[in-house]
């Protein structure tokens, strides 16, 4: 099973070379591409004080996190979620950099955030399918018709959910097929289950697309392809003709 987790921190500067700390870390659980609800955040007593251009870009003061946990409380909890999960990042090395400086600022050999989980790029990737646009959060959003519009500041569990979204639209959309979601399983019955029709019911009646419903397909068929670097199934067989 597929395990992704979208993540996102909020932070005291911009390098954390210069001493800048960790004051928020969202994330999102993603299983098979599905939204879990098992999503992680935490707000960080960065014990410094936050620069007033990042104050202006997520709205985070001093005084909000003085009663707050330090990294060094929540690090294990934070590790054993991520663990193992494929990681999706909007500009990975930016959030990278501070959870390394994080950890080495620990010690014990923890090792980097790259040694426990693979990372995706969503900027990279962005940038590849996008050359030459703009790539930042909200201009994905008003390209794949995401709904920001509570999006007044920033924020990392905040901007971890619209990533997902994003994300999600970017490869391609939700993929399952399945009927019944995992969490309806219980009260729904078994998503394996044959219901079969009752006796008498008549012919079924076919309705086939009209032509603008066949170009709407098409159309879709050609964004995933694009979406995926030319690897979408559904024309496969146009492409490589037996």
């Amino acid at each position: 099973m597929t395990r992704q987790i979208v993540l996102d921190t909020e932070t005291t500067g911009l390098e954390p070379s210069e001493g800048h700390r960790i004051i928020e870390i969202g994330c999102v659980e993603l299983l098979e591409r599905r939204q879990t609800g098992n999503n992680f955040q935490q707000y960080l007593n960065p014990e410094r004080e936050i620069e007033a251009g990042a104050v202006n870009v997520h709205g985070i003061t001093d005084d909000f996190l003085a009663d707050k946990p330090r990294f060094a409380d929540i690090a294990e909890g934070f590790l054993n979620y991520i663990e193992g999960a494929e990681l999706v990042i909007h500009n990975a090395p930016f959030d990278l950099g501070f959870l390394n400086h994080e950890l080495e600022r620990l010690g014990g050999g923890r090792g980097r955030i790259q040694d426990c989980c693979q990372v995706i790029d969503t900027l990279d990737m962005a940038r590849r399918m996008h050359p030459g646009q703009r790539n930042g959060l909200d201009a994905l959003c008003r390209r794949y018709e995401i709904d920001n519009s509570h999006r007044k500041l920033h924020g990392a569990l905040l901007d971890s959910e619209i990533l997902a979204d994003v994300y999600l639209a970017m490869t391609g959309g939700q993929v399952s097929l399945s009927l019944d979601h995992a969490s309806e399983a219980g009260s729904r019955g078994s998503i394996g289950e044959i219901r079969r029709l009752a006796a008498g019911r008549g012919r079924l009646r076919i309705i086939p697309a009209n032509a603008l419903e066949m170009e709407r397909h098409r159309e879709r068929l050609m964004a995933i392809d694009k979406a995926s670097g030319g690897d979408c199934l559904w024309l496969a067989e146009e492409k490589n003709p037996a």
